[in-house]
């Protein structure tokens, strides 16, 4: 499978950090579905082709913590890699234990992106 197969779902409620990351994943070659909630996200995911997510911690809807306890309930088995702008210890756990494959805290370097949807992805 070809880079330009696979397909990132972004979903952060900042329209700047979601525009920013869906041209990062476009200029390595992913295609990206963007959403600007969880459950703009929830309501497409019968029709969506993300084999990845880039998942934002602090959404105004539904956490994405909480976004990603609802997938695993539903049998969603893709890798989950979260970002957020507040950091704490026990955030970094619930994200973990939600089946988080990365954690990233912004800004982060894009390469810190790729690196992780590269090893997660396989």
């Amino acid at each position: 499978m070809s880079l330009r197969q696979k397909i990132i779902a972004v979903i952060d409620d900042d329209p700047g950090m979601l525009r920013a990351t869906a041209r990062l994943l476009s200029a390595y070659g992913y295609g990206t579905e963007t959403f600007d909630s969880a459950t703009a996200f929830l309501n497409a995911i019968s029709t969506s082709e993300a084999t990845c997510l880039v998942l934002d911690i602090q959404l105004g809807d539904i956490s994405g913590v909480e976004l990603a306890r609802q997938l695993t309930a539903k049998g969603f088995e893709h890798p989950i890699i979260f970002v957020t702008a507040l950091d704490d210890e026990m955030t970094r756990r619930q994200a973990a234990t939600a089946g988080g494959v990365a954690y990233l805290n912004k800004p982060f370097p894009a390469q810190l992106l790729i690196e992780a949807i590269i090893k997660s992805m396989g």
